[in-house]
């Protein structure tokens, strides 16, 4: 079969990948189940991924094959399988768990302590079938794999960080959304879904903003020609319930704190800096800071309820294998709105 393969870590990520003939995963285990990938999209992850940066935290040897948001057609099963069967669309939740760890019994799938991720620790999608477990498989109804694909973790990250904020807002109240990009658009969605909230999104690209209005934003900021924070203060009067920080910078963590009202959250999604934030801030403004770490299963099958019923689209464009480099470099660059999803 055709797979992308990465043989070594490298800045150069429009350079990373080569396209090879490899063999066709099997059955190897009762619970396995094979998927014929119809659409696995590109994540900003898989950027860190070329670049060495998951390497202390991911077991993959190379040369593998990334690609950890996945959704295509079950073609076999092992003899333990029963939920599915070949034929099936299926959207693949990343996370391989055990089921009988603490973890996976509380349903948190993604803290299991010997979890395998796919596309981190063991092949992924970027090729044009993959294994995985019966565990690890929501069945689509209708949805198209394109749109289904980055549900897998651009939408479940987003979606979890937004269904934990929408715990604590109620009418009246302003949610700070921060990037409204592969991740932001779709948790801007999920959170005007799920919660009566109003919200502010903030970018420093007007084609985002645009996106975010389409979206429903209730109000949006171009932090490039404004100050956000103040901005914020104006629109709240006195400081947004919820911030959801999709960048992560040490800006946007920096600038966080100043849209936040005394006793607010940030739920940090984003991780492309380190936070910095005076003790006696968060004591005296009692906020909270929260990581969001992929979701559930049942969060994914939540996700994907919201996508079938039209409260959530994605903004994808599709690509041959081929092209990989062109799109891992393109992100890099800042060039892909919404998210690149390749047909393999």
């Amino acid at each position: 079969m055709r797979a992308a393969r990465l043989h070594r870590y490298t800045s150069n990520v429009d350079e990373a990948f080569t396209v090879e003939d490899v063999d066709r995963p099997e059955i190897a285990a009762p619970d396995d189940v094979v998927v014929e990938v119809a659409a696995a999209g590109w994540c900003h992850t898989d950027n860190h991924i070329v670049e060495g940066a998951m390497r202390d935290i991911a077991d993959a040897e190379l040369p593998y094959t990334p690609g950890h948001e996945n959704a295509g057609t079950v073609t076999e099963v092992g003899d333990a399988v029963t939920s599915v069967e070949p034929g099936d669309s299926v959207v693949v939740h990343p996370p391989m768990s055990c089921g009988t760890c603490r973890a996976c019994r509380q349903g948190e799938d993604m803290h299991c302590p010997d979890h395998v991720f796919t596309g981190l620790d063991t092949d992924g999608g970027f090729a044009e079938f993959l294994r995985t477990k019966a565990r690890s498989v929501v069945q689509l109804d209708g949805l198209d794999p394109v749109e289904a694909a980055p549900h897998a973790d651009a939408g479940l990250t987003a979606y979890r960080a937004v269904k934990r904020a929408a715990a604590d807002l109620v009418p009246g109240d302003y949610a700070v959304l921060v990037g409204i990009g592969g991740l932001g658009h779709i948790g801007l969605q999920a959170l005007h879904a799920i919660s009566p909230t109003r919200t502010i999104a903030v970018d420093v690209k007007d084609e985002a903003l645009a996106l975010a209005e389409s979206h429903g934003a209730t109000h949006t900021v171009n932090a490039r020609e404004a100050d956000a924070a103040a901005v914020v203060d104006d629109l709240t009067d006195g400081g947004a319930r919820t911030v959801v920080d999709f960048v992560g910078s040490e800006d946007t963590l920096s600038d966080g704190l100043g849209m936040l009202r005394t006793g607010g959250d940030h739920h940090v999604v984003g991780y492309e800096g380190d936070l910095h934030v005076p003790a006696q801030a968060l004591v005296g403004q009692e906020v909270d800071f929260r990581g969001t770490l992929v979701g559930t299963y049942t969060e994914l099958q939540e996700l994907v309820a919201l996508a079938e019923d039209g409260e959530i689209s994605v903004r994808t464009s599709t690509h041959d294998l081929g092209d990989i480099n062109e799109v891992a470099r393109r992100l890099r660059d800042g060039d892909v709105e919404g998210r690149a999803v390749f047909t393999p």
